[in-house]
Order: C-alpha cells, then structure tokens, then sequence
C-alpha cells in the first residue's frame, strides 16, 4: 500500500476497497470503494434490497466475501482486536425474548466482562426505563430494537453499525434516538446508521447512497442537495437517478466530494 493509503486506512474508520461479494451467480458488489471517517454519523441509505445491510456485515466481519478489503480502526474487519471496539445492532432484535430488558442488559454486560456499572443508564438513554422490568417479549418491535440498541452500546463502543435501528419508531421515538446518536458522536464515537427513510439523510454527517449494489454518491447533506438543485433527500435521490439513468450508468461521488 502507498503512503497516502496508509493514511487513509488509519484516519478512517472504515475503508472498503475492492469488495467484490456474489450471492450464488448474482453479484452483490463488484469492487466496492468507500470511506467512512471517524467521528462522525455516517448514513448509508437506499431502498430495501440495495445491499445495505450486506455491506454493513462486510464491515462487522460476519459477511461471507469474494475479493477485495475491508479495514476498521486500522484492523481487518471482524478482527479478534476489534471486538470489544465496534458493536452490530442487526434489524432484527437479536435479544432474548424470556429476560426482562435489565437481564439482557446485565447478561450481555457479564459477557463483555464490564459488570452492570451503566447499565441503568444505558436503559434510561434509550428511553426505557419504565420497561426495564418487562420481559422482552412484551414489549412492542420498536422497543425490541431499542433493546438491541442499548446492547450495542454497552462499554461504549468506538464504531457503532446499526442496521435501520429507528424501523418501526414513531416520530417523536425517532427524533430522540437521531438526539441520542449525535451525542455519542460529539463525544468521540463513530456511526454508521443505515436507513431507506430519506428524511433522515439531513441528519447524518455523511452520506452514502446505494442503489441495486451501487455507490451513487458519497457526500454530505448540504453538498447533495447544492449538487442536484434540490430542497430534499427524496428529490435528490430521484435527481441522481435519472441522472444516471440519462447517462447510461450509475452516478459517482458528487462534485465537491471530499472523500
């Protein structure tokens, strides 16, 4: 690797280079780019199918790959030094249904080897804390999420992947999750949210926009909606497609990328 790669791998959080992953004949990806910087809420969004949650489970380490690299906080992906660094919350609830939302807390606290300390206060950054004594399998799918959500958070982790991790959430539950996301990036963790809901591109510090396997753009909010001339996620998004479509190919990064 050059000099200027290796600066990139070690100031990223995530840099995806080459990825190539086949589901049987069908390619998924074929020699995906990316860079996701540290620090920041980083927003991969598109609509059901496009590879999101594939290419979130590349950079987890848990997806099965053809080619190519991925590298998280200067390890490879699903490394044994990454795994009290970067937490998964998938899009199903992955929690036991027969514990109360404490005992999953606590239980999966022991197994970290972090104790309960925080763990209250985790429930209570979650929003919820009247629900801390209910079996999960009470609760409703959104608060199953946010269980799986406070797990992920438990001895605060530097890279959170959370796969559409406000499916499912009322307005006013969605607005204090996305509060909730920005003060774990002010205080020094990185994002990375998935979402096909395009209202919540304007939230995240960077974006990444994929359709049917492909990056059509890497860029921010402001840049995106200056770039298409639109007022918003929806609208833009549309305005890269037919842009690409008009071209007879996908479209790339954006003009003024920094990436």
């Amino acid at each position: 690797m050059s000099s200027n790669g290796a600066v990139q791998v070690r100031e990223a959080a995530v840099v995806v280079s080459g990825l190539r992953v086949s589901r049987g004949r069908t390619s998924v990806f074929d020699g995906l780019e990316l860079s996701v910087p540290r620090g920041q809420i980083t927003g991969l969004l598109g609509p059901s199918g496009c590879g999101k949650t594939t290419l979130m489970r590349a950079i987890v380490g848990v997806q099965k790959t053809s080619g190519g690299t991925v590298t998280v906080l200067g390890e490879p992906a699903g490394s044994r030094q990454l795994r009290s660094r970067v937490s998964y919350a998938t899009q199903a609830a992955s929690v036991y249904d027969d514990l109360t939302v404490a005992q999953n807390l606590g239980y999966f606290a022991s197994v970290l080897g972090r104790g309960r300390a925080g763990v209250d206060a985790i429930i209570e950054r979650v929003g919820l804390t009247a629900q801390a004594k209910q079996r999960v399998e009470s609760l409703s799918g959104g608060q199953k999420n946010r269980v799986s959500l406070a797990v992920a958070m438990l001895g605060e982790p530097e890279v959170l992947v959370l796969d559409e991790p406000t499916v499912g959430l009322d307005p006013v539950l969605r607005e204090e999750l996305w509060a909730l996301f920005r003060s774990l990036a002010d205080s020094g963790a990185t994002l990375f949210v998935s979402s096909h809901v395009m209202d919540e591109a304007m939230r995240c510090d960077r974006l990444l926009l994929m359709r049917d396997g492909q990056l059509i753009a890497d860029t921010t909010p402001p840049e995106l909606l200056r770039e298409t001339g639109t007022s918003d996620a929806d609208a833009a998004f549309l305005a890269l497609i037919e842009r690409g479509e008009s071209t007879g190919r996908h479209a790339g990064p954006v003009e003024g990328d920094a990436s």
